[in-house]
């Protein structure tokens, strides 16, 4: 076995590109929209001229501004050098150039010249195509982990298996940062034997105790989430694993204070334990009375003995026995909701503070730990059994034969193509490697080999032997089926799409329309949600706020769960409506649960679950009114225009500002008599400093029309005393007031800039490396194509997995 380990080293190695030549043919080109575009001139004098006198000023020999000269450079050429001219078309696109305060042409001509400019570099690109060459792609650790769920059917959690990828271009699926170190492959050997156990089962598991916590500063006062049953308070719900048919035990433990007093004993509570819905044992906790109890905000005063006995260890009877089968299996602990609060009634909010010292109010569960097996009675059946058993040797003459069809079924999904006869060798080796401990194990080992082999860890394209070196080709369908999956699931195609891949018919534009429209159906394109939208909008970032509690004292994990939670769930249903993707920026509704719109101060909201809500007022439409932004984008104890402003640029317009300049002055935040100044005060002080206005004079007004809102997205009126100027300007002149009034200018003056934006933020996800000036041809042919359904969602994804960069490869060089 560890010889046949040793070997992956090898496999690792050989895997590499091979070189070959295709033409592309004219059907390619009308796929790609390019065809219809037309022929410019290969030289225009007047717009020669208009370089020489706005652009060459400063683009020149001499002065070589930006790094770069301009002024000798043919216009009528502009396809011969498109990382140059690309770099013209966007600041011309943008608005960014000439500078303020220089000359520029009238709107009419600035905009032709743009729009000649494009038109060769598109010509250009059409006739020579660039896709780019991916390097080779490590499946990052959420690929990997729903790829083991969609191959095995079990679910693992890849965070506590390997570690966070290194992410670039804002993304973690970036094939040029995915590397693989000898450290992180032990962590794959360890990964793949412990999903092994997992997915096939261990008849000699000994008993363990596996333990789920509560986040300490969640405030349990409702029901917390759609695996908990209706009319339940707080708790948790878990899917464990159970490995072995036997007897497990159940043990809760309650949330504690300070001085280790479990809180809200004065009244009895109702405790309910369940098992995939079935209540195992319904307890009743608190009201008991031993003596007189200490203080409620416990300080070092001290109750009765009996009394803090009873209030330390009351939950010391939380314990249930109970016997199940194997298999994955939901566990649920709640309390029952009492039913003497009124509806709709807002109950007051504790800080961390009030939290960590009182020992009031009512109970909530800190952690569930889950021991067993005990009296283990065998594996039996379970989803990942019956997915990877799809035979049963009845004689030892059987075993071969079928490991054989186990093996060669599991390696076609995990290795996304047809499987050779080398394939199957070596997994029959490490079959054998095992065997003599029984069937079962030889198959175990066989798939270890599977889960760590760089066929399943890598996405492997190569080039056809026919391919002359550095040329253009399309890829073959089952690497097309690859691309498609990962991009919309973030995991591996399933039967359907490797079976049309395999037939050559996927690159067919109706079978690959209907595909598209079939993978965007399924539940598993929410890792469109949680993977693109989550890292484009810095959602993840959630995790890493700290408010400060002085400032924000009501900030809990409750409401850092509902930003997030609102948020993705916006995203989702402009999805899944296959709505505009301007609606990003002018929805006017939203998701709310009782907790969010308490503090949105939005009315008639009440409970947990999470409800779509119409905006009445127009501050909080779109992403601009999420907390979850305004959050991400503050410090901890004050808002940050600066922050805010560079997201907008970064996220909105596709912008972003250059890099600070070393030993940035720090902000000032009061005058020299002592008082506090408001944020526009601050910053206007800060941009006094000439070499901080260049970037603040753009950053700034949009980050300040956010202003009203404060470092955790509430709504306020004043700052530091001061009524807010939420007012802003920018540097060609445009004003607003508001984020009402910024969401007009952004969808009204910077639509084009936004879905251009969020175009090559997709194109960047969905070929996992960044997007270059060669590829900006088809940026503009997706958004062509999509206009006409008003940049619906379902357009701009078909237009990228229909682009030439998706759709093709170059081969590697000489």
């Amino acid at each position: 076995m560890a010889t046949n380990l040793n070997s992956l080293a090898s496999a690792f190695r050989t895997i590499s590109s091979s070189t070959g030549v295709v033409l592309l043919g004219a059907a390619f080109l009308q796929a790609a929209g390019l065809q219809s575009l037309t022929p410019v001139s290969s030289h225009d004098p007047s717009y020669q001229e208009l370089l020489g006198r706005y652009c060459a000023t400063c683009h020149n020999e001499q002065l070589r501004t930006g790094g770069l000269v301009l002024s000798t450079l043919d216009v009528g050429k502009a396809g011969q050098e498109p990382e140059v001219w690309e770099k013209v078309v966007k600041k011309l696109r943008t608005g960014a150039m000439p500078p303020e305060g220089m000359p520029r042409p009238d709107e009419s001509t600035y905009d032709a010249f743009a729009g000649y400019l494009e038109a060769q570099l598109d010509r250009a690109a059409a006739a020579h195509p660039n896709p780019g060459r991916p390097v080779l792609q490590r499946l990052n650790r959420v690929e990997y982990t729903n790829a083991v769920r969609d191959l095995l059917a079990v679910d693992i959690d890849g965070e506590t298996l390997l570690p966070a990828d290194d992410s670039r271009h804002g993304f973690d699926n970036i094939g040029d940062v995915l590397t693989v170190s000898p450290a992180l492959l032990e962590r794959y050997l360890s990964a793949a034997r412990k999903i092994t156990r997992l997915a096939i089962g261990e008849s000699d598991v000994a008993p363990a105790v596996e333990t789920y916590t509560v986040p300490k500063y969640y405030q349990q006062e409702d029901r917390m989430n759609e695996d908990l049953p209706f009319g339940s308070r707080g708790g948790i719900a878990v899917r464990h694993h159970f490995p072995l048919a036997g007897e497990y035990v159940v043990k809760v433990r309650l949330q504690r204070n300070s001085r280790d007093y479990i809180r809200g004993l004065f009244e009895p509570h109702q405790l309910d334990v369940r098992l995939d819905g079935d209540r195992l044992q319904l307890f009743t906790i608190g009201g008991e009375n031993h003596g007189r109890s200490a203080p409620i905000f416990s300080n070092n005063a001290m109750g009765d003995r009996e009394q803090d006995i009873y209030e330390r260890t009351a939950d010391d009877i939380l314990e249930v026995r109970f016997h199940t089968e194997a298999g994955p299996q939901l566990v649920g602990v709640n309390f029952l909701k009492e039913t003497s609060m009124p509806e709709g009634r807002l109950r007051t909010r504790m800080s961390k503070y009030d939290i960590h010292n009182f020992k009031g109010g009512e109970p909530g569960v800190a952690g569930v730990s889950i021991g067993g097996p005990y009296d283990a009675q065998g594996m039996g059946e379970t989803p990942s059994r019956r997915t990877i058993f799809v035979c049963r040797p009845a004689t030892v003459q059987d075993e071969e034969p079928c490991a054989r069809e186990v093996l060669s079924r599991l390696a076609r999904r995990a290795y996304r193509r047809p499987v050779t006869d080398k394939d199957i060798r070596t997994l029959l080796d490490f079959y054998q490697s095992r065997r003599s401990q029984g069937f079962e194990a030889g198959i175990g080992a066989g798939l270890e080999r599977i889960l760590v082999g760089p066929e399943f860890l890598y996405r492997v394209e190569k080039d056809p032997a026919n391919v002359a070196p550095d040329t253009a080709y399309p890829i073959s369908d089952l690497e097309l089926a690859s691309r498609l999956s990962f991009f919309i699931w973030s995991s591996l195609p399933d039967d359907q799409l490797l079976d049309l891949a395999e037939r050559g018919r996927l690159t067919e534009p109706e079978v690959l329309e209907k595909e598209v429209r079939r993978l965007l159906n399924d539940r598993r394109s929410r890792a469109l949600v949680s993977n693109f939208a989550a890292q484009w909008l810095q959602l993840r970032s959630l995790r890493a706020i700290n408010p400060d509690q002085d400032v924000f004292p009501y900030f809990d994990e409750n409401l850092r769960e509902a930003f997030r939670q609102e948020t993705e769930l916006f995203f989702e249903s402009l999805l899944r409506e296959d709505r505009s993707i301007l609606e990003l920026l002018s929805a006017d509704y939203t998701f709310l649960n009782e907790r969010l719109a308490r503090h949105y101060g939005i009315p008639d909201v009440y409970g947990s679950h999470f409800r779509r809500v119409e905006l009445k007022g127009e501050e909080r439409r779109g992403l601009l009114g999420k907390g979850s932004i305004l959050a991400v984008t503050s410090y901890a104890n004050r808002t940050s225009p600066v922050l805010r402003g560079k997201w907008v640029l970064e996220n909105i317009l596709g912008t972003p500002p250059p890099p600070p300049p070393p030993d940035i002055p720090s902000l000032v935040e009061t005058s020299e008599d002592g008082k506090a100044l408001s944020m526009r005060q601050a910053m206007e002080q800060h941009r006094a400093n000439p070499v901080c206005a260049s970037c603040h004079n753009v950053m700034d007004p949009l980050g300040f029309a956010m202003e009203n809102f404060d470092g955790v997205g509430s709504w306020r009126t004043r700052d530091a005393g001061d009524s807010i100027d939420s007012s802003g300007v920018l540097p060609d002149g445009t004003s607003f007031h508001g984020p009402a009034e910024l969401q007009q200018v952004l969808l009204e003056g910077k639509r084009e800039e936004f879905v251009a934006t969020a175009t090559e933020r997709l194109l960047t996800y969905a070929l996992g490396r960044g997007v270059e000036a060669y590829d900006a041809p088809a940026v503009r042919s997706i958004i062509r194509e999509a206009a006409a359904s008003d940049y619906r969602w379902s357009s701009l994804l078909l237009g990228i997995v229909k682009s030439t960069p998706f759709q093709m490869r170059r081969s590697r060089e000489p």
